[in-house]
């Protein structure tokens, strides 16, 4: 196996190998990151964020073998987030989640402590870039909104989604998947975190302003069950159906950088 097929989550080819294929595995602006609240610097002048996501037009979800993605047209400026620590408007491009099993499963983690899931809300620099794949090189070019899932009760935003993962059980599996705002997944409170960071999987490149929400979101436990018993991380053949889990990196080095709070303690 070569080039971009030769990472997952495994053990022979996961997080703590990737660096053989993408050496800035080891560079100094990784993500995830532990956040050490008090260690975090509030910044009186960050704006708030403001996501402009009321035209919202999603396209599909897929299964790429590594996560669940749903996708937007980015077309035009209809969905765009902007302030925070932001200086342009990001354009959204999709979203996708990171789970696990026992507790841990986000990639961020707070003080130490693992949630359940992570979704990441994957915005581009359409204003600085002429494509998403340009921005995703570039070290401003990609802003993504990390929100935690915590187990508490059903969320009822979820549910559209995850009643629609059995279409997208196996990799490499496309539906379409219109009309979902994911408005519907914020917390009330978008009090965040940001530090400068990168993309969680290969490449890797260090093009993301990472904005990570304090307040995490609830979903019941059967939501993330569906999640972890209805996605495979690999193609049809039977003997390789290996359940979708644990597709989570571990949090990397901070290498001296550091980590804002838009609110105080």
């Amino acid at each position: 196996m070569t080039g971009h097929h030769c990472w997952g989550y495994g053990e022979d080819d996961g997080p703590s190998e990737w660096h053989r294929y993408f050496p800035i595995a080891q560079g100094n602006r990784q993500s995830p990151i532990n956040i050490i609240a008090n260690q975090a610097v509030f910044n009186p002048s960050l704006n708030p964020l403001v996501l402009s996501y009321d035209h919202c037009t999603s396209i599909n979800i897929s299964n790429n073998g590594h996560s669940v993605m749903v996708e937007f047209d980015d077309l035009d400026n209809q969905t765009v987030i902007s302030g925070g620590p932001l200086n342009d408007s990001y354009r959204l491009k999709q979203f996708h989640f990171h789970w696990g099993t026992h507790g841990q499963g986000s990639e961020h983690t707070v003080d130490g402590k693992s949630y359940p899931c992570e979704l990441h809300l994957v915005h581009w620099n359409a204003r600085a870039y002429p494509t998403f794949e340009e921005a995703a090189a570039a070290s401003d070019g990609l802003a993504v909104i990390g929100i935690f899932l915590d187990t508490g009760g059903q969320h009822p935003g979820l549910s559209r989604l995850t009643d629609a993962l059995y279409m997208v059980k196996f990799k490499g599996t496309k539906a379409q998947f219109d009309n979902f705002n994911p408005k519907c997944l914020l917390p009330s409170s978008l009090e965040y975190w940001t530090y400068p960071g990168s993309l969680t999987t290969p490449p890797l490149n260090e093009s993301v302003i990472w904005i990570v929400l304090k307040e995490p979101i609830k979903v019941s436990e059967k939501q993330m069950d569906r999640f972890r018993k209805t996605l495979l991380f690999s193609g049809e053949e039977e003997d390789e159906r290996i359940q979708m889990v644990n597709n989570f990196r571990p949090p990397q080095p901070l290498n001296g950088r550091k980590v804002q709070a838009s609110f105080k303690g």
